[in-house]
């Protein structure tokens, strides 16, 4: 089992007026801020001595369609839900790592329901708490189908993920908590998530509330992104809503944005360390952009589509180890891996990972996704 991820709480006042990605509300030991141009981090010597090598593993869409509801209901004896099971072939590979983040891709309803699929989804807010058993510290929010229930939605969705002890980012109940990041710590390095999404299906935020979900402009995420490093922040990983439904090569956009994002500079060093792309509901490639790392797309975690007739029951896990950089603050991704997941609609319905000896097609069609713009060139592997 991993060490605890410890929440970091910052003094962002008017550092972060522009961020709009969220964090839970956990207290923690205090930042030093510093004025903008100034390195990242302050550390001593002795204090860079501390620091050693962290995994993180990010993973796709959770989307609670009404057959995965039934079967947490069924695991649980008919009484509640328990979706623990269902996460249970991929939950040593989760709680392994020292960071595990996912993306909640839709709102939570009351304990009692009603619960809805698609198109407007309102998913049991037991979920949560099987995230945090699961091994999850962090999971981004900003998707198309955040505002599914309106704000109550997300204000029930984050209220549940604070309950169970989970990170979120992306929506917010307020706006002081929309400019705040989420904050982690592995390795003894200070970690900001941040995340948005290309749209929300058409549903408006509320008016006096325009900054309950997190909007995906790349000017405002480097904005948000520098914030974040003023603020105290080592490593900014950013979690992104974006692309084309069953399209497995990344759009023209994702292409234009992930080149934006990437050459952000600030004093020389970049701005974001890792891009994690969600949506698509199909693997994309991983690839290496001016340096960083992008996941286009993790295709699912958790869904029941016909397999006959989608692949959206396939999704990899991304894991990567950051380690320090000798004689400097700043962190490099030294072991970018990938592994693969499949939502088996059995019954029973559960995630696995897949394997050549296990679901041999699934695990050939998503290494293939994986590495289709050449990532085995700069050093990803399938991790064991």
């Amino acid at each position: 089992m991993k060490p605890p991820v410890h929440t970091i709480a910052l003094a962002l006042a008017g550092l972060l007026t522009v961020v709009t990605a969220t964090a839970c509300t956990g207290q923690g030991t205090p930042l030093t801020t510093r004025p903008a141009g100034q390195a990242a981090t302050e550390q001593s010597s002795p204090a860079r001595d501390k620091r050693g090598a962290f995994t993180l593993l990010a993973t796709g869409d959770i989307i609670p369609y009404p057959s995965i509801i039934q079967q947490a209901r069924t695991d649980a004896g008919d009484s509640g839900y328990d979706f623990r099971q269902i996460l249970a072939g991929v939950e040593p590979l989760i709680s392994d790592a020292d960071v595990a983040i996912c993306h909640m891709e839709t709102p939570y309803a009351a304990e009692s329901g009603p619960f809805t699929g698609y198109p407007l989804f309102r998913s049991p807010p037991q979920i949560a708490a099987a995230l945090r058993d699961t091994g999850y510290d962090s999971c981004s929010t900003a998707s198309n189908h955040t505002l599914d229930d309106g704000f109550a939605g997300v204000r029930r969705t984050l209220d549940a993920l604070d309950t169970a002890g989970v990170r979120h980012t992306g929506s917010a109940r307020t706006a002081k908590e929309a400019r705040r990041p989420a904050r982690l710590s592995a390795g003894g390095a200070q970690l900001a998530h941040l995340a948005y999404t290309y749209g929300t299906n058409g549903i408006p935020a509320p008016r006096d509330k325009p900054w309950a979900v997190s909007m995906l402009d790349p000017d405002r995420v480097i904005a948000d992104a520098r914030a974040a490093r003023r603020a105290g922040a080592d490593i900014v990983i950013v979690s992104l809503h974006w692309g084309t439904e069953w399209q497995q090569a990344p759009d023209t956009r994702q292409l234009r944005m992930a080149r934006k994002l990437t050459a952000a500079r600030s004093d020389g060093e970049r701005d974001i360390d890792l891009i994690i792309g969600t949506h698509n509901h199909v693997p994309q490639p991983y690839e290496k952009v001016n340096g960083t790392w992008v996941v286009y797309g993790l295709g699912d975690q958790v869904a029941s589509f016909i397999p006959a007739m989608y692949r959206g029951n396939e999704g990899s896990m991304a894991r990567f180890t950051f380690t320090p950089r000798p004689g400097s603050d700043r962190w490099t991704v030294t072991r970018p891996e990938y592994l693969v997941s499949h939502s088996d609609t059995g019954p029973p319905f559960r995630v696995v990972r897949a394997t050549p000896q296990r679901h041999r097609e699934v695990h050939a069609r998503v290494s293939e996704a994986v590495l289709s713009r050449g990532a085995a060139k700069d050093g990803l592997r399938e991790g064991r």
